[in-house]
């Protein structure tokens, strides 16, 4: 199914000649009001977008039918809890296109009063990216935008931006039993942002990241026009693969390459408690073994001190390590024996199953979940959380894996995910793609913290914690720079203020956190960014900026001489 009848398929009636009036009827937009959400709701009425709700004025009380709407559609997206707080800046408006012409307009429209656009599809931005931006701005959510289309005879599939990764996989099963696609674990991320930052998965070391079987896209960019793969150019085409959300314009689609899975697969989760050295001495052997593994073989390791594993026991420490083999339980237990025999992996621990039946066993949903819980977009278990990453090009010593684990040992609510690469993640260029994080990384490290309400009010202790482990693996990880992944955003990387914008070193400004995300893919990046959105229309603090007027006239100028 190619772009052309896919969009007639799901915009009936739109044509080119729609596509233009979108455009030229913006020419004819009655006069806006003043207030700044009487200028929007004018605009988005007059272009028949109708889904949508704005801040509530001074008039309205908290139990209204408008605030409730209203707090109920902002909330209902943000998954990190700490950006819920009343204190953080609230859009003027929340807007659900149901249309890619609806798209086109509410783009218009936000431009035209000169405010700020967030785009949001599953709002797991872990620093809030996707919800909270400078005033005055809107979010564009992209919810009722999920349709998945199945091609099977070209093995490939539209994806709308605003589908979650569950219902990704769902449909994907539902028209094929050994068809699969490569993309992370939380069914409630949603596509568009996850594909845009990368998306690592239990797949990636047999076939890549999510972006890296990306096919073609469909992007409103900032005036307002539907661009396809061609109508981009092959450098935005590159960097939407890989440079992150939300800042290259409203990714409406992705065209995603399929990919062949064995009929049975098998799982497992085994956790290892223990005393810190016995815990150590497994998780410095599952860094010699974990990237080295065929790449049909994916073994994670989860460490903490509070994972649910401990809670019955006497010890304080735990590892706990996530299998997923294609094929059959019988091979699984013979590579794993011979690779790794002191972790000790019985056969009564692996389970064989279907891909997707995998998808739901990984997924953090409840035991006995089906697979039709897979499309509740909802996470039920949100929580308040602070993320850091790095990656491993060098195994880590014994010594320095004991340190962490004693760190860990002393916060409960802090554990670490250790990642293998390796497989075709090796064998797959840096610049492929805008993700550059390739050849030579072992593993990734993502360390995480979390709470409940009732602790909120020792936030500033967590962080602090995180950030002192951070700290301590300085030795151990990569460096020159120090690198990072930028679907885990961590803004204690870096950060641009508005007072910032105003200078022409914007550029080099990023660098400081856009090349730990992006090495030498950065200037690229840029360029890209210059290309598609020069004013900035799509931006959060850690964007890629483009180049100021100056510079270019600079450059030109340059080149010229």
């Amino acid at each position: 199914m190619d772009k052309c009848y896919y969009l007639a398929h799901r915009n009936p009636g739109l044509t080119t000649l729609a596509l233009c009036l979108v455009l030229m009827c913006f020419m004819f937009v009655p006069s806006s009001l003043g207030d700044p959400t009487d200028q929007i709701s004018s605009c988005l009425t007059f272009h028949n977008v109708d889904n949508f709700t704005t801040f509530p004025d001074t008039s309205s009380t908290p139990n209204d039918d408008r605030s409730y709407y209203y707090y109920k559609m902002l909330n209902f997206s943000i998954q990190n809890l700490r950006f819920v707080d009343p204190s953080f800046p609230k859009p003027i408006a929340i807007i659900l296109p149901q249309s890619v012409e609806q798209i086109m307009s509410a783009v218009l429209c936000s431009t035209k009063a000169s405010f700020k656009i967030i785009v949001r599809s599953g709002g797991h931005s872990y620093e809030g990216t996707s919800s909270i931006s400078t005033p005055p701005f809107v979010i564009i959510d992209m919810m009722n935008l999920n349709q998945v289309t199945i091609n099977l005879e070209s093995e490939t599939a539209w994806v709308e931006a605003g589908a979650t990764l569950g219902e990704t996989y769902y449909a994907i099963a539902k028209a094929s039993n050994v068809h699969a696609f490569s993309a992370g674990s939380c069914p409630t991320v949603g596509v568009g942002g996850h594909i845009a930052g990368g998306g690592f998965g239990l797949l990636s070391r047999k076939y890549g990241l999510a972006a890296d079987n990306v096919v073609d896209a469909l992007l409103v960019d900032a005036k307002g026009q539907l661009l396809d793969r061609q109508g981009m150019g092959d450098d935005v085409f590159w960097a939407i693969r890989g440079g992150g959300g939300g800042v290259w314009g409203i990714l409406y689609a992705w065209k995603i390459q399929l990919l062949k899975v064995p009929p049975t697969v098998t799982a497992f989760v085994v956790s290892r408690p223990g005393n810190l050295d016995h815990v150590a001495k497994l998780v410095y052997k599952w860094q010699h073994v974990a990237p080295n593994l065929r790449d049909d073989f994916y073994l994670s390791c989860f460490v903490g001190a509070g994972l649910p594993e401990t809670k019955t026991t006497t010890t304080r420490i735990s590892a706990t390590f996530k299998g997923f083999y294609l094929g059959s339980k019988a091979n699984a237990l013979s590579f794993l024996t011979w690779a790794f025999p002191e972790l000790t992996v019985a056969e009564e621990d692996c389970t064989e199953m279907s891909w997707i039946e995998s998808i739901v066993f990984f997924s953090g949903l409840s035991p006995g979940s089906s697979v039709l819980e897979l499309k509740n977009r909802y996470l039920q278990d949100k929580k308040y959380f602070k993320a850091k990453s790095d990656y491993v090009r060098t195994p880590i010593s014994y010594a320095g894996i004991r340190a962490a684990i004693a760190l860990l040992e002393k916060q409960p609510k802090g554990f670490v995910i250790l990642d293998p690469y390796g497989g075709i993640m090796n064998g797959i260029s840096s610049h492929s793609i805008a993700f550059p994080h390739r050849k030579g990384n072992l593993y990734s490290l993502q360390y995480m913290v979390e709470w409940q309400q009732h602790d909120d009010d020792k936030r500033n202790d967590y962080i602090n914690w995180i950030r002192q482990l951070y700290t301590s693996m300085t030795p151990y990880v990569s460096w020159g720079p120090r690198a990072a992944y930028v679907n885990y955003m961590d803004f204690d990387l870096g950060v641009m203020l508005n007072s910032m914008l105003s200078t022409n070193d914007v550029v080099e400004i990023a660098r400081v956190w856009g090349e730990k995300y992006f090495l030498h893919n950065f200037d690229r990046l840029v360029r890209a960014k210059t290309v598609i959105d020069p004013h900035n229309v799509f931006s959060n603090q850690q964007g890629i900026p483009p180049m100021s007027l100056v510079s270019i006239g600079a450059q030109k100028l340059e080149a010229s001489s």
